[in-house]
């Protein structure tokens, strides 16, 4: 029989706690379920009103990996759900309002994916992304030299960037921002790519052709649209190792000499959370939250 585990009232079948879910540390999914619910307090914040697309990887990362977006077949009737339009029709997606079905969701094994819009808005968006992925032998500080670029080409519209490492090779840019329709939130980003391109020729490109990748900083500013989504702030990666996808300091992109320096494990978060709480906080602020040009 399955472990029984209560959160905040609703009881919880827990299967396979001692299965390994991340193969290069013997990360098991008990410590998984771990992991999620020591950081559950900085977690939600970013998930809450967030329809969640779910990468599952129940077999580990050589298993099958497979995205889910639907309400999964037997989600508990107590699990929030809401209509989500979509262009060949409305889908019923999960939200993940509180620990409880923080907690469900984290024992079927995935990664969180959110959009930059909220259940109450879709397709307006409140927040910007900019996914800063390398192409070999390029790496995380190569990406590091562009988000710097990308802070300071916001600020000056009066846009305040915050940094987070993706879990995998690259760097993601958050920014707050006023409601704005998706559609002109990405021809914003696309425009400040295809300036960082220009301003770094020989280290950014904005185009997601491969063979123009390799040596250079790909800026995806797609991830804008309406019906992409980006890994979550805290969200566990399926990979090797049992990769975070983690905020970071400013000072940590601007020091950063190898990739080792922003590469995260589940084991790293709860002491960072504790030293310097949520880093992406501000973006909950509404006065801090910019306008587009």
């Amino acid at each position: 029989m399955a472990p029984i585990a209560e959160a905040e009232g609703r009881r919880l079948a827990l299967t396979n706690l001692d299965k390994v879910l991340h193969p290069a540390t013997g990360f098991t999914k008990g410590e998984v379920l771990h992991y999620y619910a020591t950081v559950a307090e900085v977690l939600l914040p970013h998930l809450r009103d967030r329809p969640v697309s779910f990468l599952r990887y129940p077999d580990g990362p050589d298993g099958q990996v497979f995205f889910t977006k639907n309400v999964p077949p037997g989600t508990p009737a107590w699990i929030t759900t809401a209509e989500v339009p979509r262009a060949e029709g409305p889908a019923r997606m999960i939200l993940i309002q509180n620990l409880a079905s923080l907690m469900w969701a984290a024992n079927l094994v995935t990664e969180f994916h959110t959009p930059q819009w909220t259940i109450g808005a879709p397709g307006i968006a409140d927040r910007i992304v900019f996914d800063l992925d390398p192409g070999a032998p390029a790496t995380v500080v190569a990406c590091c030299e562009v988000a710097l670029w990308l802070r300071e080409r916001l600020a000056a519209d009066g846009i305040e960037a915050y940094a987070k490492s993706s879990g995998s090779k690259g760097l993601h840019l958050l920014a707050s921002v006023a409601p704005t329709p998706s559609v002109d939130v990405s021809a914003y980003a696309k425009e400040l790519a295809v300036e960082a391109e220009k301003a770094l020729p020989r280290r950014v490109v904005h185009r997601m052709t491969r063979n123009l990748r390799p040596g250079k900083v790909f800026v995806d500013w797609s991830q804008n649209a309406s019906r992409k989504t980006t890994a979550t702030p805290y969200t566990l990666r399926a990979r090797a190792e049992p990769t975070v996808s983690a905020p970071v300091t400013w000072e940590e992109v601007e020091e950063c000499g190898s990739s080792a320096q922003l590469a995260f494990q589940a084991t790293d978060i709860p002491p960072r959370v504790q030293d310097f709480g949520d880093l992406l906080a501000p973006l909950f602020a509404p006065d801090r939250a910019g306008r587009l040009p």
